[in-house]
């Protein structure tokens, strides 16, 4: 305790409500695409959050190091892009829980994440891009299909972006609930009752080879290109030491206990784990963990206003969610595109790799992800071996 700053707690409030108000739109429409009812969609946002939450309390205050955790914006941008499997959500809840192994297994065998490293950075990036572009594409299409719901949201982004980058889904946000309070009927706002915590339902789990190569296998791609990896990244870059397997088998076991219920896998964080490793989370490095701390007692105070935010976004209409969602997911998408094409001598496969996995394709049952990391992989290495 005598380590606590007011610095460190300061900062891991506002990473908390930055990482929380930039992605709860994600999670609820990759839950809703999968199939899940408005019931399961607030259960699985209840427990991802509080996975989250109690992971930032216990990583970093075992290991002393701001080890912020999140949950798989990715991996909830990719549900949201994908088919519905035909199995229903009880299939998409049998693949999160193979994620979750899949996970545990590369803590527990160090060759499987080689694996996954050896995977080249541009195919990786361009997999990432390609899952994010629907989403990121909702802002346009909702402000041509209801102007007047979408624009004022757009607007509030733009100038938080002008005033910080960080400011920016906040005020986006915030826009949100503003229009949602001018446009709905106050008869349809739901009794109090309605917005206490979710029921705690246990999904029955489907296992079917389509959904472990079509969701359970891009899932767990995404993941660990786009959070673990940059998460570890973040804070060794800020000096702190990481066990990677370590990590990866503690997050793995928190994501194979809430899986079952619906949520997404957790994994590092990386955006709001830099705000922790900052000097804004205080002067002295050793004593920064607190901000990460911090973060995790947030999340568990958000989890409760699961159910209370899954009633009130399911007055929206979907394109307004949608929107806001896409919003949250532009930058992640512009940084992904740029490292994809990164190398010049490099295009054709993460191109293919991008239009695949953008595309919303499925061939033989699978998914387009599948298909695009396969077939860039496969460009790549000819390129590579060619004379």
């Amino acid at each position: 305790m005598r380590d606590i700053s007011a610095s460190a707690v300061m900062m891991g409030l506002l990473a908390a409500f930055v990482g929380y108000a930039a992605s709860f739109a994600i999670v609820l429409a990759g839950l809703t695409a999968a199939g899940a009812s408005a019931g399961q969609a607030a259960t699985g946002l209840f427990f991802a959050t509080l996975g989250m939450g109690v992971c930032s309390i216990w990583l970093p205050a075992i290991t002393r190091i701001p080890a912020a955790v999140a949950w798989s914006t990715p991996g909830a941008a990719f549900l949201a892009s994908s088919v519905a499997l035909p199995g229903g959500f009880g299939e998409a809840v049998g693949a999160m829980i193979l994620t979750a192994g899949l996970i545990v297994l590369t803590g527990i065998i160090p060759a499987l994440g080689r694996v996954v490293a050896a995977i080249p950075k541009p195919i990786a990036s361009a997999l990432l891009a390609g899952v994010l572009l629907k989403l990121c594409l909702a802002p346009a299409v909702g402000l041509g299909a209801a102007p007047w719901l979408v624009l004022p949201v757009l607007v509030a982004w733009v100038v938080g972006m002008a005033l910080h980058r960080l400011a920016a889904m906040p005020m986006a946000v915030a826009a949100f609930v503003s229009v949602l309070v001018v446009t709905v009927d106050a008869g349809a706002m739901p009794p109090l009752a309605s917005l206490s915590l979710p029921e705690m339902s246990f999904v029955p789990p489907v296992f079917t080879l389509r959904a472990f190569v079509s969701v359970a296998l891009p899932l767990y791609l995404v993941t660990m290109a786009g959070q673990n990896i940059p998460g570890f990244a973040v804070l060794e870059l800020n000096g702190y030491p990481v066990s990677r397997q370590s990590f990866l088998r503690k997050t793995g076991v928190a994501s194979l206990l809430i899986a079952p219920f619906g949520a997404i896998p957790v994994n590092m964080s990386a955006i709001t784990a830099a705000m922790m490793c900052g000097e804004d989370a205080g002067a002295d490095p050793a004593r920064r963990y607190w901000a990460a701390i911090t973060s995790g007692v947030a999340y568990l105070a958000l989890a409760l206003a699961a159910g209370a935010i899954t009633t009130l976004a399911g007055l929206a209409p979907a394109v307004l969610i949608t929107a806001v969602a896409g919003l949250a997911l532009i930058p992640a998408l512009v940084g992904s595109l740029s490292a994809a094409f990164a190398d010049k001598a490099q295009t054709e496969a993460p191109a293919l790799t991008f239009l695949i996995a953008a595309s919303g394709m499925t061939l033989l049952g699978v998914s387009g992800a599948f298909w695009g990391v396969l077939i860039g992989v496969l460009i790549w290495t000819v390129k590579r071996l060619r004379p």
